[in-house]
């Protein structure tokens, strides 16, 4: 990870720079939980389809939780929000741990979807605070390649020890690998005092004020592009592992493979857009996982698909970092982004309980396959709004 702080001039020295380290150790525990969750709740209900129904409430919480907590943001500290916020997942994740009932885990999962939404927007405002409108893409790449050395690693380590040791280690180290980040968020001493004294109180109001905007509105639709084809690959995917009876570590090998193309590639492609524009970037990456999951339609062999959604990867690493830097680039003024940062967070949450709301449904009617059909579909259908977005380029400012 040095190479990449070294590589831009006088960066090791800057909040970015630790943020990115922050990013990192962070996402590790993050990157555990995400690679067993969905396997741990199967273990209680025994059912893909309703794992993708709870999934899928829970993202209702998390879009409502992002309106509903604007005051909030604009109003207080950033870097407040996301300390305590992480301190939030440190209780959580310890009580995790030690808890075997289910219920608990609902009542668990549904504060920790409100604790997430806190920390991410909290988070992007920093990140983007910190960056001027030139280096915009190339920062948010440089997070995202941090976040996802960690994806790389995470669901290795969770798979193996969750195949020996049992997934409540899982929560226990995620928790001790908060504890660090928080730690270094503490003696960095980052902070963001970008606060509005007059916060916009109404929700409705926000929600209207967020959509009347046609290029907010093609943002957020290609933003949460990335986040529907998610749902196949962190929800679906690893049940269909543990169902071809391949064993849980091969859900930590998979996610593994799945994160090294975003490692590899995502900060390149992140300047790359800041010098040729987002629409050209937005084009492939779109089409790159539409015509290799289309593929997985008519293919029997697991390991087959495995590697074709693996080699889609390379896609979504031409938009992970970027649609978010796309929709900065469109808001302009810096003071817009306390307002509308949460808004656009929640088209997470939109295409999640969309893909797994819609996943959940056709599993109970269709074999597996036909979710990598579906999945086809909708990812051409991003590809064919790209044709609709601004071409910004960020080098010509």
């Amino acid at each position: 990870m040095g190479f990449l702080l070294r590589k831009q001039k006088g960066l090791i020295f800057t909040g970015i720079a630790r943020l990115a380290i922050i990013s990192f150790v962070a996402s590790i525990a993050f990157a555990f939980i995400d690679s067993i969750w969905a396997v741990y709740l199967d273990s209680f209900v025994n059912s893909a389809s309703i794992v993708g129904f709870i999934s899928a409430g829970l993202t209702v919480v998390s879009f409502i939780s992002y309106f509903y907590f604007i005051p909030l943001i604009e109003k207080s500290s950033k870097s407040k929000i996301y300390f305590y916020s992480m301190i939030g997942f440190f209780i959580a994740y310890v009580l995790f741990a030690i808890n075997k009932n289910f219920y608990f885990v609902i009542v668990l999962a549904f504060i920790a979807t409100i604790l997430h939404t806190l920390r991410l927007t909290s988070f992007g405002i920093i990140v983007s605070d910190k960056s001027s409108e030139r280096n915009l893409s190339r920062n948010e790449g440089l997070m995202y390649t941090f976040a996802n050395v960690a994806w790389v690693v995470g669901p290795l380590i969770a798979g193996w020890i969750s195949e020996y040791y049992g997934i409540n280690l899982v929560f226990s180290l995620s928790a001790i690998f908060i504890f660090i980040a928080l730690f270094l968020f503490k003696i960095s001493r980052v902070d963001d005092v970008n606060i509005k004294p007059k916060a916009d109180e109404s929700m409705i109001k926000n929600f209207i004020s967020f959509f009347k905007d046609k290029e907010r509105r093609i943002a957020y639709l290609l933003g949460g592009g990335v986040n529907f084809w998610w749902a196949l690959i962190y929800i679906f995917i690893p049940i269909f592992i543990i169902r071809q009876g391949l064993g849980i570590r091969w859900v930590g090998y998979f996610l593994f493979a799945v994160a090294v193309p975003l490692v590899a590639f995502g900060y390149v492609f992140s300047k790359l857009a800041g010098t040729v524009g987002f629409r050209k970037i937005f084009k492939i990456g779109f089409l790159i996982p539409a015509i290799l999951v289309f593929i997985c339609f008519f293919v029997s062999n697991p390991y087959i698909i495995l590697g074709l959604l693996v080699f889609a990867s390379i896609g979504l690493a031409m938009l992970e970092a970027t649609t978010e830097a796309y929709f900065f680039d469109i808001l302009g003024n810096k003071k817009n982004r306390t307002k509308f940062y949460g808004p656009y967070n929640t088209t997470i949450d939109v295409n999640y309980f969309v893909g797994k709301l819609l996943s959940a449904v056709i599993l109970l009617f269709l074999p597996f396959k036909f979710l990598f059909l579906f999945f086809a579909i909708m990812m051409f259908s991003f590809f064919l709004l790209c044709f609709k977005i601004k071409n910004v380029i960020e080098g010509r400012r």
